[in-house]
């Protein structure tokens, strides 16, 4: 029952070689699809009219030089084409562009081809990832892009592949299996590539798995190198010096866990030093005491790592969050820019943290240079200068459980991209304050393949009244920062209704560009926040803008789509009716006259629910057993946010047989639900069945206050 989101610096030698691209403004025919080399990646200032990588550039600064859409002119953009995708679920991607070819996935892995100039379908390639995987993957069905490298395209899919196609016809040249398919494994993240080797990361601190970032070779699929970020069986030989390092951090049996630590988003490269920097997940389980007792910082945790491009040997690490409990992944975009910092150049890799922290790091070295917090923090009172480590405070590590702290597991910015513009010398990103419980879960069991964080999901519970859950939804808050680096401060803000917000892009012309969770796509002036342009798109907007050109006219590119992890789990902060749209690529230009059909918002009536017989420990207890396995997809006290069925709508909670046949029998494994027999016994589905009759019966009776 889904349903909809209601509008609320390279190489001087090579420099040359490019600069026949931006004089013909992006579009070459002749060259022959997706001709994209380490030259002219390097070269990419010179090119501008394309988007050649994930962030545009190695630096990943997410800055385009093209200035004809501009603070003056801005508002007359209009829509010049979209195109629709094919499924419904999140759209995270950053489109490529390439001489007048764009190339886009969406959820389930899918890839398609488009006239970057009309909107043309020119070819689609469907991995056919089993729809089952969905249950491995935490946070929606989502992917972030492909890569392109010499004539084809490269994508990572949900179920760990890593495919090669052909830029002309879509076709497959090679797929090779980057990870162990028999364990929780997805990759979502949108591969880089760097000297003829295409590099991934994966998936999974959840469930049961240990990450690592691969390189293979684009022309064969071959393994070239691994990189494994946590440690593992410390009987067995470690694979390098640096995971023997890492494992004097750990103590228990860590690996009988997997350990986490997934590489699941962030990539940079530095041509100068050869070096690619990659962010690292959380550890598995959450809750440190589970996985390390006796503490430690558990290497490489929660941390940015550089390793030589070549041989994925390691050069330095810098740990965000040492010994993490709270999910604070150091996977956010990975920016790197040459700043000058007390009147000396210093040249620098920059996150905004998960944790709530803007890092401003030595990228040769990987010394700290400064740290500051962008968003309210009340776990730490600050990052010391000297060890580069958080002063915690309060609660350590929620052993006085429940704590309630900021940021949470969403983060203070979580996987949207931030920008950076070297004409403003700021940083945009989305930030957000979004509070979160933790506490311990004492009766904590390892289940493979399953939720484990060993944290208390009871605390996953809403307020009972429906004042209550409105309080704690407006003390949900989003915003666009503009973030002075150099004196890690905040510059100016634009306010938005609600947190979860898009990407950004900053532009030549003096433009900052985001899509919103409300349903908008929005121009700023970067130099002050001066909201210059609005546009609704009718669903939410969350993947990263970019900006190209085909014969000379400048296009402005975002994907729009809802879904993710945020729908998933809180639905009841997310204002929807009706049932969501297939995701779309919307394109705008100067003058565009193009128009997109408005959705249908007629609210589906609440059903009138079974009676609640169950006594109240049953529901209780399938209260419990729901938050431990269901809530992830359905979300807070079944809520769900449009992206799966609300189960509170559902005809299958009046019928026992049937509900047992999908949740312990796998009947809807094709649609993504898959069986729960190995963790949940016959009475423990029936307790969550009177759970949700439970949650419908309050559901339909407020729908009946309110008139609906």
């Amino acid at each position: 029952m889904g349903r909809r989101l209601a509008p609320w610096a390279g190489v001087a030698a090579w420099l040359a070689v490019g600069l026949a691209a931006a004089a013909l403004g992006g579009c070459h025919p002749g060259r022959g699809p997706a001709a994209v080399d380490g030259a002219r990646l390097l070269a990419a200032d010179q090119d501008p009219g394309n988007w050649m990588s994930h962030g545009r550039t190695y630096s990943e600064q997410r800055f385009s030089p093209l200035d004809k859409i501009n603070t003056s002119n801005v508002k007359d953009l209009g829509l010049a084409w979209s195109f629709e995708l094919s499924t419904n679920r999140g759209v995270e991607a950053t489109p490529i562009v390439v001489d007048g070819t764009m190339y886009m996935t969406s959820a389930w892995s899918m890839v398609y081809a488009l006239n970057a100039k009309t909107g043309q379908l020119l070819w689609r390639y469907d991995p056919k990832v089993p729809r089952e995987v969905g249950h491995n993957a935490c946070c929606d069905v989502v992917n972030r892009g492909v890569a392109v490298w010499k004539g084809r395209v490269y994508v990572a899919t949900l179920d760990g592949r890593l495919v090669a196609l052909d830029a002309k016809t879509g076709a497959p040249v090679w797929s090779v299996v980057t990870v162990d398919q028999s364990k929780p494994y997805t990759i979502t993240m949108a591969p880089r590539i760097v000297h003829g080797k295409v590099m991934v990361g994966n998936s999974g601190s959840e469930y049961g798995v240990r990450g690592y970032v691969s390189a293979y070779d684009t022309d064969s699929g071959k393994l070239i190198w691994r990189f494994f970020t946590v440690p593992g069986d410390p009987s067995k030989p470690f694979e390098n010096q640096a995971m023997a390092m890492a494992a004097k951090t750990w103590n228990g049996v860590w690996w009988t866990f997997g350990g986490g630590g997934s590489p699941w988003d962030s990539m940079a490269y530095d041509p100068e030093t050869n070096l690619l920097y990659f962010g690292t997940g959380n550890g598995l389980p959450w809750d440190q005491k589970a996985r390390s007792p006796k503490g430690g910082d558990n290497l490489f945790l929660s941390s940015i790592i550089a390793v030589n491009a070549d041989t994925g040997a390691y050069a330095w690490h810098f740990q965000t969050t040492p010994g993490d409990s709270w999910d604070f992944d150091s996977t956010q975009t990975l920016t790197l820019a040459d700043l000058t910092i007390g009147g000396q150049p210093r040249k620098v890799i920059m996150q905004a943290s998960k944790n709530g922290f803007f890092y401003v790091i030595d990228r040769a070295s990987g010394k700290l240079i400064s740290a500051k917090n962008y968003v309210p923090v009340t776990w730490a009172s600050g990052v010391d200068p000297v060890t580069g480590k958080p002063i915690e405070i309060g609660d350590d590590h929620y052993r006085k459980a429940p704590t309630v702290m900021f940021p949470s597991s969403f983060g203070g910015h979580n996987w949207q991209p931030m920008s950076f513009s070297p004409k403003t010398g700021l940083v945009y990103l989305p930030a957000q304050e979004v509070p979160g419980a933790y506490g311990t879960d004492d009766k904590f069991a390892f289940n493979p393949g399953q939720w484990n964080t060993a944290t208390n999901t009871d605390l996953n519970t809403l307020p009972p009244d429906a004042k209550a859950r409105a309080a704690m939804k407006n003390a949900f808050k989003g915003y666009l920062v503009a973030w002075d680096p150099v004196s890690q401060k905040e510059v100016w803000r634009a306010e938005h209704k609600g947190p979860w917000n898009g990407g950004t892009l900053a532009t030549g012309g003096g433009l900052v560009f985001q899509g919103t969770a409300d349903g908008h796509f929005n121009a700023y002036d970067a130099a002050n926040g001066h909201p210059l342009w609005s546009t609704d798109t009718y669903t939410s907007t969350l993947a990263g803008p970019m900006t190209y050109t085909v014969d000379g006219q400048q296009y402005v590119a975002v994907g729009a789509g809802f879904g993710s992890v945020f729908y998933l789990v809180a639905g009841f902060a997310v204002d929807l009716h009706g049932t969501p749209d297939n995701g779309r690529i919307l394109v705008y230009k100067l003058g565009g006259t193009a128009t997109l059909p408005k959705p249908n918002l007629t609210p589906i009536p609440f059903p009138q629910p079974p009676k609640a017989t169950a006594a109240a420990d049953v529901v209780t207890a399938g209260h419990s057993k729901y938050n431990r396995y269901c809530l992830v997809c359905h979300g807070y006290n079944a809520i769900s946010g449009g992206v799966t069925p609300d189960l509170r709508y559902s005809a299958l909670i009046g019928d026992p047989a049937a509900f047992k046949s999908v949740v312990l029998e796998g009947a809807r494994k094709d649609a993504g639900m898959v069986s729960f027999a190995g963790v949940l016994k016959d009475s423990d589905a029936e307790a969550v069945r009177a759970y949700l009759i439970s949650e419908a019966n309050a559901g339909y009776a407020q729908a009946k206050a309110a008139g609906k």
